[in-house]
């Protein structure tokens, strides 16, 4: 046996596996292994992780917006790029038979530290106490953001659950903070030590087209809410999407602020471009440690801004993407990164960094079935591209429950939803406006009003589609759904995915 002394402590353990045989040949006089050296260390360690047995590597994917099973599918690509076999699995379709051998998770929280909803049957079938898991290696991927107070909630979850039942990690858990490039990197290492291969690319997020601003408009003057904008976007290379997807959008900081730090550096007018897609000090303090720095070693100092997403509201034969965007203000009454950005700097007729990304969880069922839509606020729009999918379809059974504040300000695109019920492609329509009342009402009310006729719906092979904030409307909706129809009926619901979610 070679001296492997030069090697990690994971690649020793792997080459050291009974699956492992001799052979080795190492070059004399400390000369670089070459080429074909590596291949085979990166075969044998192949061998090795999959335990000798042509048994594959579970990977697993619990994904609300699609990104984690992004993640998942380029995982298990660089598996099987190192000759590693790879059963590529969504967490649901994992059973506690198949917590054998080596398992990679990766697993994404929603909200404030929930699982996603395609984690449910997991959550309720296998993460019991009292599993055997002594035959598991395994490491996680947790996606999370830290501007929640429960970052990373459900793969913290999961990774304590598996090293209860006597799983071994075959490294700590990777935790990625909304995306960030260098956890991702860091999870790569990972996947370069398991399998030996080292000359992979980095991974980053795939790169943003160029899309165009074309129109930018107020949905609710004098709303008592805060103002809702339909924006649309125009790719400048071709782009396709289909209902359910999601636009992901590079923001940019605001001109004057990025004017304003640029003139208290002393730098050049182009600067300006480089500093508007990083996190800016706002600290007197951080703005003097940049002073005497050029743009590109100010760059290597701050982060880049973090991405944004948006439901789509519109399909691929509209011409563009529209979105319905809520114009967040912060403690300050400074305009949120994203919304602010759509709704307020960016420039009509001007360059907007953005791609649309495929997000399964929330596509569409079979024309066949009849489909009930439900959402508030700017939840409309997941909703609209369904509607307009359903109805290039020719299916009409449609069940639309929406919510908002009054009907004179905040109905959002009333005139296509009444023209949609009058030409019967709405099959129904319920609205809930919660402040044309002394009482409150609200789309779950609308729910409750009409059990029976929601029963019915659903004993017909209806799917429920939720789109809109995951506090207070989709968690209320989801109280209402349970009481109407039952929790049995609402987990098999989800487990046919026949009720799907698109909250944030």
């Amino acid at each position: 046996m070679p001296d492997l002394s030069a090697f990690s402590p994971e690649i020793r353990r792997l080459l050291a596996a009974g699956a492992v045989a001799g052979g080795y040949a190492l070059f004399c006089g400390g000369i670089a292994l070459r080429e074909t050296w590596r291949r085979r260390v990166a075969r044998r360690a192949a061998e090795a992780l999959s335990q000798g047995a042509g048994e594959p590597v579970l990977v697993a994917y619990a994904s609300q917006t699609g990104f984690a099973e992004e993640l998942a599918s380029a995982t298990a690509e660089a598996l099987s790029g190192a000759g590693v076999p790879v059963a590529l699995r969504e967490l649901s379709a994992v059973t506690a038979a198949d917590l054998t051998g080596p398992a990679l998770f990766v697993v994404s929280t929603t909200g404030e530290g929930d699982a996603p909803d395609s984690a449910r049957a997991f959550i309720r079938d296998v993460m019991k106490d009292g599993v055997d898991l002594s035959g598991l290696r395994y490491g996680v991927l947790a996606l999370g953001d830290s501007s929640y107070a429960h970052v990373c909630a459900f793969g913290r979850t999961l990774d304590a659950w598996l090293a209860h039942g006597g799983a071994q990690p075959l490294f700590d858990r990777v935790e990625v903070d909304d995306g960030d490039p260098a956890a991702l990197r860091h999870w790569q290492g990972k996947l370069t030590v398991l399998t030996g291969v080292s000359h992979a690319p980095d991974w980053s997020r795939p790169a943003y087209g160029c899309w165009i601003l074309t129109e930018r408009q107020l949905l609710n003057p004098g709303s008592p809410g805060g103002e809702a904008w339909r924006v649309r976007l125009v790719p400048a290379d071709s782009a396709t999407w289909q209902a359910g997807d999601i636009l992901e959008i590079g923001p940019r900081n605001a001109p004057a602020e990025v004017a304003a730090l640029g003139a208290a550096l002393g730098l050049p007018a182009e600067a300006a471009e480089t500093l508007s897609g990083l996190r800016l000090p706002r600290e007197p303090a951080a703005v003097e440690a940049l002073r005497g720095l050029s743009a590109s070693a100010i760059a290597a100092r701050l982060t880049p801004l973090p991405h944004r997403e948006y439901s789509i509201a519109s399909l691929p034969s509209d011409g563009g993407v529209e979105l319905i965007v809520r114009l967040m203000l912060d403690a300050e009454g400074r305009p949120g990164l994203g919304s602010g950005w759509l709704c307020r700097y960016a420039e009509i007729g001007g360059p907007i960094d953005a791609r649309a990304r495929t997000n399964r969880s929330f596509h569409g069922p079979d024309p066949a079935r009849p489909m009930i839509l439900i959402g508030a606020g700017t939840g409309l729009a997941g909703l609209r591209a369904h509607i307009k999918a359903r109805i290039a379809a020719g299916a009409v059974r449609n069940w639309l429950v929406y919510g908002e504040r009054t009907a004179a300000h905040d109905y959002f695109l009333g005139d296509e939803i009444e023209g949609w019920k009058a030409s019967g492609v709405l099959e129904r329509l319920d609205l809930a406006f919660s402040r044309d009342q002394a009482e409150r009402v609200y789309v779950q009310h609308r729910l409750r009003a009409a059990a029976d006729d929601l029963r019915q719906w659903v004993a017909d092979g209806a799917a429920i589609y939720v789109c809109g904030s995951l506090e207070g409307m989709s968690r209320d909706v989801h109280a209402a759904l349970v009481e109407v129809l039952g929790a049995e009926t609402v987990e098999r619901l989800t487990d046919e995915g026949r009720y799907r979610r698109d909250v944030y």
